[in-house]
């Protein structure tokens, strides 16, 4: 870490220092999360996997936006990017039934303020992409709402950009990952503005902790398919009876090789690079 950074804050992943006026410097660790509660086990190498797939989404979408990266560090985890003003909401866009839309379909027949066909499966795909923002909380979970919500903490027009450009980088990622045999069911992503006011995309770029990823082979909607994040994390913490309170369970060594695992298979099935390759060379994902 250089002398001049200044550390600014701890997230549940990331660390984040100030480098000048203008940069950040974003360092992800391998901690994990479940249920908004750090886990004392970290999962090795996960940090350079959401840092290399960030950058292999930056480096191939900054045609639809321009986003916030400036380069990645040798060490495969940190990234330099440009400071932003982030916008108050979670851009989140589901192409598929699941997760907290799934629960707020069977309650009330929508997702945020989308009112869907009747008889919808879980994990079903959607008849298109929906764009479904939520409030940023601080301790908690996110809260799902709907657009006039958010049109309150954004303003219209700038609403209806982030909704058309969210919706535009679902469509390029998820038909990319098709092609490679992944399922891209939802993405959540955070956007921000430059110092001329123009929107830019920020944070992370469809990784496994932002991302619900599916094996195309593995798919079948009316119950919740395999996946390359932390659910098999979150299966593992649900069997315990843990109250979902600090502090969390220790991972037995099971669980953490298969969740590297995962995390290893979705960079190398996504990106189409070896991940030992990507350690010995960052900036193979941006070429």
């Amino acid at each position: 870490m250089p002398e001049a950074a200044t550390h600014l804050a701890s997230g549940k992943v990331r660390e984040l220092y100030a480098l000048d006026d203008e940069r950040l410097l974003l360092v992800a660790s391998d901690r994990i999360s479940t249920f908004d509660v750090i886990l004392p086990t970290e999962i090795p190498d996960k940090g350079r996997v959401l840092t290399g797939l960030s950058g292999f989404w930056f480096a191939r979408t900054s045609g639809l936006l321009p986003n916030h990266l400036i380069a990645l560090r040798d060490d495969g985890r940190s990234t330099e990017c440009r400071r932003l003003e982030m916008l108050p909401i979670e851009c989140v866009v589901r192409g598929y039934l699941a997760g907290s839309g799934w629960k707020d379909y069977v309650a009330t027949g929508e997702v945020c303020g989308h009112r869907l066909p009747e008889g919808l499966a879980e994990s079903q795909q959607l008849p298109r992409p929906i764009f479904t923002p939520a409030t940023k909380a601080s301790t908690g979970h996110d809260e799902n709402i709907d657009r006039a919500a958010a049109i309150e903490l954004v303003g219209e027009a700038r609403f209806d950009e982030v909704e058309a450009v969210a919706l535009a980088l679902y469509s390029f990622v998820s038909d990319y990952a098709r092609e490679r045999g992944i399922i891209l069911a939802d993405t959540k992503l955070e956007f921000g503005l430059d110092e001329r006011g123009e929107l830019v995309l920020g944070d992370e770029a469809f990784t496994p902790d932002s991302s619900r990823f599916w094996p195309a082979e593995a798919y079948r909607p009316g119950g919740t398919p395999p996946s390359y994040d932390k659910q098999f994390v979150r299966d593992y913490c649900e069997s315990l009876g843990w109250d979902k309170t600090a502090p969390g369970p220790e991972l037995p060594g099971d669980v953490v090789d298969g969740t590297r695992a995962r995390y290893v298979e979705a960079f190398e099935r996504l990106t189409e690079i070896g991940f030992d390759e990507y350690l010995a060379n960052p900036s193979l994902v941006l070429a």
